[in-house]
């Protein structure tokens, strides 16, 4: 498994990240067979939301490591907060998060987070607030490491102004099919596509220029709930070439694609959300193999995009 340091952070990370949201639909038998394949494939970052199951992953992904010899310290667990659904608002109030943070490690009977992901952002999000929050969990050692997800670059700047932590995070989607994080350099100043529009304050770049770590989330994923796009055949072409490149590298179709995501020099990690043992350790081939270039753009123009 390719690790990667993550700057100010955890070092040897996984570059695949084993995502939990699934998890409440699994019995904890299933879903220890899941936390060790993933593990046993080289996985050893794991990640949760309090919205995933309303706090049931995070329950059952503790009785599955409980029936798993892998050990707590040999793994990093990652939470994110923010978002209640049943309350139809995110929130980043202090009160929110400290509260948010306790409620996690009750349901993963842990002591401490790895990291903490802010979960989209409040538009009402009070940076002091966040401030004296993160100070908190940090004295108590309730949390080790802090980040962001789905923040746009003037969000995090303002965060960082009252943040005394470094936001060593910000988990973004990013695929074949939802590429807008670097579509829009290509099409710069091109009036005939709208993919020519700066839709997300050129965030991966910012990223780069401050050492925050992009997670890709849903990485086969069609938008954000319209299935995938291997074997689909609305993505014909760019399923040939997958085929092509995966037959050639003895891999599956979606290591093909998550392997694109790894490709690219900004030393990203993905987000893998299945639970089948099986395509954990096809996906999770991914990270042992090397695009080159040109396959790299290949897939690129075969998932709907074209040279200017």
């Amino acid at each position: 498994m390719k690790e990667i340091n993550i700057v100010n952070g955890p070092q040897n990370a996984s570059a695949i990240v084993q995502g939990c949201m699934r998890m409440p639909a699994l019995t904890k038998e299933e879903a220890a067979k899941s936390v060790q394949t993933a593990y046993d494939a080289g996985v050893n970052f794991f990640d949760h939301a309090t919205c995933y199951g309303n706090g049931e992953a995070e329950v059952r992904f503790a009785e599955a490591l409980a029936l798993t010899e892998i050990k707590r310290e040999d793994i990093f667990i990652q939470s994110k907060c923010g978002i209640y659904p049943e309350r139809g608002e995110f929130d980043w109030t202090k009160e929110s998060i400290l509260a948010s943070v306790d409620g996690i490690l009750s349901r993963l009977h842990m002591d401490y987070l790895d990291t903490l992901l802010l979960h989209r952002p409040d538009l009402l999000f009070d940076p002091e607030e966040v401030a004296e929050a993160f100070d908190s969990l940090e004295k108590t050692g309730k949390v080790r490491w802090f980040g962001v997800s789905n923040l746009m670059p003037m969000q995090t700047e303002l965060l960082k102004k009252y943040v005394k932590q470094p936001i060593i995070i910000n988990q973004l989607q990013f695929s074949l099919e939802q590429s807008q994080l670097i579509d829009q350099a290509l099409y710069l100043n091109n009036k005939t596509t709208d993919m020519s529009m700066n839709r997300d304050g050129s965030v991966l770049d910012y990223c780069r220029l401050h050492d925050v770590t992009v997670q890709a989330w849903s990485p086969l994923q069609i938008g954000m709930f319209g299935g995938t796009f291997i074997d689909n055949p609305d993505y014909s072409e760019l399923n040939k070439v997958l085929t092509e490149i995966a037959e050639r590298e003895n891999v599956s179709k979606a290591a093909v694609a998550v392997a694109w995501i790894l490709r690219h020099p900004a030393k990203m990690q993905a987000v893998i959300g299945t639970m089948n043992p099986v395509h954990i350790r096809e996906t999770c081939e991914a990270a042992n193999i090397e695009l080159s270039h040109n396959d790299w753009y290949r897939l690129y123009l075969a998932s709907g995009k074209f040279l200017p």
